[in-house]
C-alpha cells in the first residue's frame, strides 16, 4: 500500500499542479480580453457604420428614382398643355 502512495505522491505534481489561477494568470486573461476587444471593436463600429450609410444611400436612391419619374410625367404634362395650347391657338 505504501508503494502506490509513494507513487501517487511522486505522480501528483505532474497530474495536479497547484498552481491554479494566480494574480499572474488573472492578469494576462485580462490583458488577453483588452487586447480582444480593441481589435475587434473598431471592426464592429466600422461594420455598423457601413450598414447604416448603406441604409441611407438606399433611401436616397429610390427617393430619387421617384422624383425622375416625377419629374417625367410633369414634362409630359406640360408638352401635352403646350400642344393644347398651340391647337386652341391655331383655331381661333
Amino acid at each position: 500500500m505504501s508503494e502506490k502512495h509513494d507513487i501517487l505522491e511522486e505522480t501528483q505534481s505532474i497530474i495536479s499542479p497547484e498552481e491554479g489561477m494566480g494574480p499572474r494568470f488573472l492578469r494576462n486573461v485580462f490583458v488577453g480580453i483588452f487586447l480582444i476587444l480593441i481589435v475587434v471593436f473598431p471592426k464592429i463600429f466600422i461594420n455598423t457604420q457601413i450598414y447604416f450609410k448603406s441604409r441611407e444611400i438606399s433611401t436616397l436612391s429610390h427617393e430619387h428614382d421617384s422624383l425622375l419619374e416625377e419629374n417625367r410625367l410633369i414634362k409630359a404634362k406640360v408638352e401635352l398643355m403646350k400642344y393644347k395650347s398651340q391647337v386652341s391657338d391655331t383655331l381661333f
